[in-house]
């Protein structure tokens, strides 16, 4: 018997892909040829931070003035990036071929100036702390609007073979809505529950919300995901990589 011990399995990483002006069309065609095979949408958004405060007092109690507060900032603020996470329904992202390599996406937006545009600041110095470059967004960033184009058109939304999965997201569908509409957000609450619905249809996931039905579970979305020990085939999650496609 051959003391070689037998041969160990590649090592399998995840690479953000950055996804700025220059590469924007080609990547929203590398997502559309991929969401037929991988329906399941993770998303999150970075923004500048709350500036307009609702009252304390109401605002756990009373979801039109949640809503009404969430407007007011939406309305005001501008994008700053998205992530998107695509899977299946066995939770594998796209390999693009590789095999070891796996890929999430990041839409970096030039609409947000620092230099001029409201925010709050503690909020834009975290987000500085985590890398976000806002000169290089200026620069080299996405326009909204053509942002939106592309998305009205991906398959990421319009498309009742998706599943939305969300952390705490009444500000990123807000934020998303605000982009796709071109416009501020509706007056009443029940008007812009009927925007995301046609627009990210029917299979929305908040897993901030589903939580609450499972017994000591609770906390951001940090602590949920180390309660749920994640035993895929990428193994114990670490910090991805970045390329600029």
């Amino acid at each position: 018997m051959s003391d070689v011990p037998p041969p160990q399995p590649p090592k399998s990483w995840i690479v953000i892909r950055e996804v700025f002006e220059f590469n924007l069309i080609s990547e929203f065609e590398r997502i559309r040829a991929l969401i037929d095979r991988y329906p399941i949408i993770s998303m999150d958004t970075e923004f500048p931070g709350v500036v307009v405060r609702p009252d304390s007092n109401i605002r756990h109690r009373d979801p039109a003035a949640n809503y009404n507060g969430l407007k007011a900032n939406v309305d005001l603020l501008n994008l700053i990036q998205i992530g998107l996470t695509l899977s299946d329904e066995e939770g594998n992202l796209p390999d693009l071929g590789s095999g070891s390599t796996y890929y999430i996406w990041e839409f970096n937006f030039k609409d947000f100036d620092i230099a001029r545009h409201a925010h709050a600041l503690d909020s834009v110095e975290l987000l500085k702390r985590q890398g976000i470059d806002f000169e290089k967004n200026r620069e080299f960033g996405i326009d909204s609007v053509r942002f939106a184009e592309l998305l009205m058109s991906s398959g990421l939304v319009l498309n009742k073979d998706v599943t939305w999965v969300t952390f705490h997201s009444a500000y990123d569908f807000g934020y998303l809505v605000k982009c796709l509409t071109q416009r501020v957000l509706p007056e009443k609450l029940s008007e812009f529950v009927t925007r995301v619905g046609v627009f990210f249809g029917e299979k929305v996931y908040d897993v901030k919300h589903l939580i609450r039905f499972c017994t000591g579970l609770y906390g951001g979305l940090d602590r949920v995901a180390r309660h749920w020990v994640w035993s895929g085939s990428l193994g114990r999650a670490t910090k991805p990589d970045r390329i600029a496609c």
